[in-house]
């Protein structure tokens, strides 16, 4: 079987009822989702699923074929009716006229527009063709691991013919383009019984006349090649055996938790990345195989997967059976450039006179026998998706190398595709990338007024953000909100309480498993308490400084040693209060704390400078709405300080400062992005006052 739910079946999804009373495109549309549903059928953006639709042109009035196909950069699963692109079809046969030959067809790419129906803003794939010009209502394009299995075997040919018979043909290796939609018109005109066929090293074209015959024929045909897999490999080795046993999964975690940090730093002196571990099954089996290195260097074979997972993966000198962490991270330096020469000798040896420069040589993809697979991309949806990629990448060799020879793209082929001027068209019209983007923050007090707010700024900014908190079922909630805004690859909780070392160790190891390290230590946990000196507590003394003073100390200190690991920098922002600068009757645990807390930041920021660490510190006033420490008997005790009640402590407050304005979460969020960001790369050891002005706490 080629996935870790072995001996499964794809399940028929279709459901007649649902389906009844729905247009072509809308039926396109539920096809599309259902079978982009399953890993095993087709890849996140990989595939393309089509139908030909009698439309009304909206200009003639006249009935005309459309071609509603995937657009560009679309995933099948989670599309919706505007990603679809919609050609003339009339026009689309009228290309066959202009086309200049293989030399000339990337320009088809071009004239697409020119052939677009009802003034369709979702720009056409360079698929297109591949759909249109297959004689029948219905395409899907797939790519299964089932059937790229049989595709990447040496014999390929031969095992499609076996498999399937003359229902399901077989053309050789060809770049998708204008050139192969012609092959596919060809086949199917001289085999018109056939319903579809695989492309070597690439996937799967399937075709009917119906949404529902089409759907079906896809499945019948994935879960025909699986159960042949699973009779031809039942009992044989895979991967020529095991070679090491994997660790338990709290020891591959904590590897994990060492490399990445390491890694991120090596591979992120230009762009920050982000990273992702993946530990499942298929992974283990792999990366503690006999076979995996050689395997490992042949690369994917699949275009889609290659584009996603580079050249070929980096494997980590590792040995699982005596695991030495610190000389693996001793050697880890010069497995990286070395991946980087290869990488460069590769672009060298391909190249073409208007290839365009070389792009980042690092590796997206790092195996660790006996521990899992690290990926690592510009953002952290695309290092998980290149995992789920790499892993079907794992699922095609395990197949094709159990019945066959595992043969990967021939690497010109492969450097055509990663280095091809339309790709690169592509990736320059990518829009620019927000401030924060690449970085990992972690906010403590993160279900709090504050903490959320402050989340929210780094979040919309393009960071990725790790909420700690002692509260859990605020804090679920809180993470729950945020990603449901920003997604939830965005988005991790831990519960956390900043006085415990091991608590904190714990959830900086979780973070650097989760996205790859830190870059931005947002530190905001706290508490508030007022009391007369001589009715505080020892016990209130000691937690205003355990919490507000050690806490600090120890998520900055756990960070430091994070922060010198990557080698990039970072910036610790640290939330205090007026209270660190002016003193304030009845609350001399609480001032004192915060004082120590201040100068803690200043102290830090002497230690920071040389790393690139920056370390400043935001001090709010009076932030009643929306903070937890304002509530309950905080709130009573500093009303009754100043001789108030509740509802005029506000306004006491907001007539005290100088501009007679309120001080908001969002504020001091604002005032913490500012610390967080390149708008103040120049500045540590600093101060911003978010109080509406007190005179007071003038920083002298």
């Amino acid at each position: 079987m080629l996935n870790k739910q072995a001996g499964s079946r794809l399940q028929n999804l279709w459901d007649k009822t649902r389906a009844a009373g729905m247009s072509e495109s809308e039926l396109l549309l539920y096809r599309s989702n259902l079978l982009g549903s399953d890993k095993r059928v087709t890849n996140y953006g990989g595939g393309n699923t089509s139908a030909k639709v009698t439309e009304k042109d909206p200009l003639t009035g006249e009935q005309v074929e459309v071609l509603w196909v995937k657009g560009s950069g679309g995933d099948v699963g989670t599309i919706k009716m505007d990603g679809f692109a919609t050609l003339y079809m009339e026009k689309l046969d009228a290309l066959k006229g202009i086309y200049r030959g293989v030399d000339f067809e990337d320009e088809m790419v071009g004239y697409l527009p020119h052939c677009t129906f009802n003034l369709n803003a979702r720009a056409a794939s360079i698929d297109t063709p591949l759909h249109a010009y297959v004689p029948k209502k219905h395409v899907d394009h797939m790519h299964p691991d089932a059937i790229i299995a049989i595709a990447a075997s040496e014999n390929s040919k031969e095992l499609t013919q076996a498999i399937f018979g003359d229902e399901i043909g077989w053309l050789p290796w060809k770049r998708p383009g204008y050139e192969l939609g012609l092959w596919l018109e060809k086949f199917c005109l001289e085999n018109p019984e056939a319903k579809g066929v695989v492309l070597e090293s690439h996937g799967l074209f399937t075709w009917a006349d119906t949404a529902e015959e089409c759907y079906d024929l896809t499945i019948d045909v994935i879960n025909r090649a699986i159960a042949w897999f699973e009779q031809e490999t039942a009992g044989k080795p895979v991967f020529g055996g095991a070679k090491h046993q994997p660790l338990d999964p709290a020891e591959r975690r904590k590897v994990a938790a060492a490399l990445m940090p390491a890694i991120r730093g090596m591979i992120s002196k230009q762009a920050r990345m982000l990273g992702h571990f993946d530990d499942s099954d298929a992974v283990l089996q792999f990366v503690c195989a006999n076979d995996m290195e050689k395997l490992a260097a042949l690369g994917t074979s699949c275009p889609d997967h290659f584009l996603r997972t580079k050249i070929r993966p980096l494997v980590v000198d590792f040995d699982p059976a005596n695991p030495d962490i610190a000389g693996t991270l001793e050697k880890l330096a010069g497995m990286v450039e070395a991946y980087r020469a290869d990488y460069a000798a590769y672009y060298e040896r391909c190249k073409h006179e208007n290839s365009p420069a070389m792009r980042d040589p690092n590796a997206v993809v790092y195996l660790v026998p006996g521990v899992g697979m690290i990926t690592f991309a510009k953002d952290k949806a695309t290092a998980r998706i290149s995992g789920e990629f790499y892993t079907n990448a794992i699922n095609v060799m395990r197949g094709a190398s159990t019945v066959s020879t595992y043969v990967g793209l021939p690497e010109q082929e492969a450097f055509d595709i990663e280095y091809w001027l339309l790709e690169e068209a592509k990736l320059q019209r990518m829009p620019k990338p927000k401030s924060l983007a690449g970085r990992i923050a972690i906010v403590t007090g993160g279900a709090g007024g504050i903490g959320s707010a402050t989340a929210e700024r780094l979040l919309a900014e393009g960071a990725c953000v790790v909420l700690a908190d002692i509260d859990a079922e605020a804090l679920d909630k809180t993470r729950d909100n945020l990603a449901a805004r920003h997604s939830k690859d965005v988005v991790r909780s831990v519960l956390m309480n900043v006085t415990e070392e091991e608590a904190v160790d714990g959830a900086y190891a979780d973070m650097a498993v989760e996205f790859g390290g830190v870059d931005i230590v947002v530190s905001n946990a706290g508490i508030a308490s007022s009391a007369p000196v001589e009715e505080t507590t020892l016990d209130l003394w000691n937690r205003n400084m355990s919490i507000l003073s050690t806490g600090y100390f120890l998520v900055a200190r756990e960070a430091f040693k994070m922060l010198k690991a990557q080698d990039i920098g970072g910036s610790i922002i640290f939330i205090g209060s007026k209270n660190a600068l002016a003193a304030s009757p009845g609350a001399s645990a609480y001032c004192t704390a915060k004082a120590s807390e201040l100068h803690l930041a200043r102290c830090l920021a002497l230690e920071g400078a040389p790393h690139g660490i920056r370390v400043n510190v935001v001090n709010p006033d009076a932030v009643l709405r929306g903070s937890k420490i304002w509530s309950g008997e905080w709130l009573d005790q500093r009303a009754s300080t100043y001789g108030t009640d509740k509802e005029g402590l506000e306004e006491m407050y907001r007539q005290r400062s100088l501009l007679k304005r309120s001080v908001l979460p969002e504020d001091i969020a604002e005032a913490t992005y500012f610390f967080a960001s390149e708008a103040s790369s120049k500045s540590t050891g600093n101060i911003i006052n978010v109080d509406a002005g007190n005179v007071q706490a003038f920083t002298r």
